[in-house]
């Protein structure tokens, strides 16, 4: 159990039969009348974000969330397939459980989220920044980087991201996986 004043970004917490992290929060004293908390409040089931707020002091059940390192090995008909790095005991995972499946690439290093009282999965997080290949993309003009225009380009993955009109095709870039867009070149 914990209170409002432990609320802090990235506590899970059991509301309304349903885990959440707590992606902001904001303690509100008003000149008058008694404090409270609002939050914004992100499902691990299904990923949505509502607003709620909270009585100052009010008692909340957190959840005991454990990150394990696990790599992607493939993709079948049952879903995406990983192992555990530690244990090598492999799992598999549905589409809906995974942020951004489409930047996966085969051995990549993702952490798979469990409750830990019940043992069961509860999503899969991509790293911040993923290294993926450039296998389609329109041929850029040389010298055409004065303006902030981008386009279409195909990864290894079969995942299109816009990319600024410099890159080309079967060069490395760097994708943000939270954002779904180009980051930078790798040399």
């Amino acid at each position: 159990m914990a209170t409002t004043a432990d609320f802090r970004n990235g506590l899970t917490i059991e509301f309304n039969n349903d885990l959440y992290t707590i992606v902001e929060f904001q303690h509100v004293k008003p000149g008058k009348g008694a404090a409270f908390v609002r939050t914004k409040l992100k499902s691990l089931s299904n990923g949505r974000v509502i607003d709620n707020t909270f009585n100052s002091g009010v008692k909340v059940t957190t959840a005991r969330i454990e990150r394990r390192p696990h790599q992607f090995l493939y993709k079948d008909d049952l879903g995406y397939h990983f192992m555990d790095t530690n244990t090598f005991e492999q799992i598999p995972l549905e589409e809906s459980k995974i942020n951004e499946p489409d930047l996966l690439k085969d051995g990549q290093e993702v952490e798979i989220l469990f409750h830990a009282e019940t043992e069961t999965v509860l999503s899969c997080e991509l790293p911040s920044f993923v290294e993926l290949q450039v296998t389609y993309t329109e041929p850029g003009l040389r010298g055409d980087t004065a303006t902030n225009t981008t386009k279409p380009a195909t990864l290894e993955t079969g995942a299109v991201i816009q990319v600024p009109l410099f890159i080309d095709q079967d060069e490395m870039i760097r994708v943000d996986t939270r954002t779904r867009s180009y980051y930078e070149r790798v040399k």
